[in-house]
């Protein structure tokens, strides 16, 4: 990849984002990987910009080029944070970029906004939940919590899924932020029969993986699939394992594979969503894309799943969420559902529409941190609401 004198420079960075680039690698990521993934080969396509991303250490080449994007390697998870920090920092120098691009709270975007503040660049931040937002993640981690509270005051822009995060962030650090949805590919709709209801997260509390097994225990004539990948630190997967292995009419997967998640939600009758705060889950706009209904027990960012009839949301209610599957396995009512799900995902979270948002948001930060100005500033463009 030879960039021309006037390409924008990105770099994203995602440590455990590698496994999307190549799928030879079988180990976790999360939605901010996703995220950030879909992101960064969509605008790669385009050769106004010249992308890198800096992921950890799998094994790979130091730099290799996959899908036109140029992949650093940097830490080594099982070495110590010092090593990780400094081999991070390495490796955002040799992308060279105008724009670095972090997603997810974590020691990661202090060192991405320290670089950045450092030498200048425009540091973009993207909140992964709702919890970043409304002070949850700073009061749960007092010096991450300082730490990341100092990055966002020195970030070029902050980006939120939905309005409930732009509204929080703003009572919370003062901080104004662009709304921009998730993004996702569209594929054609398939007419694959539907035949399960289906849960899909990592096994971190704020999920509440066990609620899913106890749906599944009230209800034992429908069929129920689960697929959860052990959390970080979960001392208590095992357990969650064995008790998914006593209900009978649920099948419990420990890990898909990237490729693999698509044949779930296309023949999911449901899908079902038990956590207690998202900011816009991933698997929201793969159900949507799908035209799957959702349930949730709680989230419902922006009250999207009733404003547009996607599916129900139980207010945090039992005996509302049970009676509110009961409701939407009704054949007529779970197609009305789909339909109206697919429509929101093709209005509002399609990729090459998403992808344009961006490139407006990089064509500013390429031109004012490398322009005549000489000097970065915050994003003050027009507010990109979904």
């Amino acid at each position: 990849m030879n960039p021309k004198a006037d390409t924008i420079k990105v770099c994203f960075i995602a440590p455990k984002a590698y496994p999307l680039f190549n799928h030879g690698v079988k180990a976790l990521f999360g939605g901010a990987e996703m995220d950030l993934h879909i992101l960064a080969t969509e605008l790669a396509k385009d050769n106004k910009f010249a992308v890198s991303f800096v992921t950890a250490d799998y094994g790979q080449r130091p730099v290799e080029e996959i899908n036109h994007v140029r992949i650093i390697k940097s830490l080594d998870f099982k070495k110590n944070i010092f090593d990780g920090a400094i081999k991070v920092w390495r490796a955002l120098r040799k992308a060279e970029a105008q724009i670095y691009f972090q997603e997810a709270a974590s020691w990661g975007t202090f060192l991405v906004a320290l670089f950045c503040k450092l030498n200048k660049r425009a540091f973009v931040y993207r909140t992964a939940s709702l919890r970043e937002c409304n002070g949850t993640y700073m009061k749960e981690n007092l010096l991450a919590g300082k730490a990341f509270r100092w990055s966002l005051r020195n970030a070029a822009c902050v980006i939120v899924q939905n309005q409930a995060g732009s509204d929080a962030i703003l009572e919370t650090l003062g901080i104004r932020t662009e709304v921009i949805s998730g993004a996702h590919h569209l594929p054609p709709l398939s007419h694959q029969k539907r035949d399960t209801i289906l849960w899909v997260a990592r096994s971190a509390k704020v999920k509440r993986p066990e609620l899913f097994i106890k749906l599944a225990q009230e209800m034992p004539e429908e069929h129920f699939t689960m697929v959860c990948r052990r959390a970080t630190g979960d001392q208590d997967y095992e357990k969650l394992l064995e008790q998914a292995k006593a209900v009978r009419n649920l099948v419990f997967i420990e890990r898909a594979e990237f490729d693999e998640i698509d044949r779930y939600f296309s023949r999911a009758k449901v899908f079902v969503c038990t956590s207690r705060a998202e900011g816009f889950p991933n698997t929201y706009i793969e159900a949507c894309k799908h035209g799957t209904p959702i349930l949730s027990l709680c989230v419902n960012p922006d009250d999207f799943i009733t404003k547009y009839r996607c599916g129900l949301c139980a207010g945090d209610d039992w005996r509302r969420f049970v009676s509110g599957l009961k409701q939407m396995l009704n054949p007529g009512q779970a197609e009305e559902y789909g339909k109206n799900a697919r429509r929101y995902a093709e209005q509002n979270h399609d990729i090459t529409v998403i992808i344009e948002k961006y490139k407006t948001l990089f064509d500013q930060f390429g031109r004012i941190q490398f322009g005549k100005r000489g000097s970065l500033r915050r994003y003050s463009g027009p507010s990109t609401a979904p």
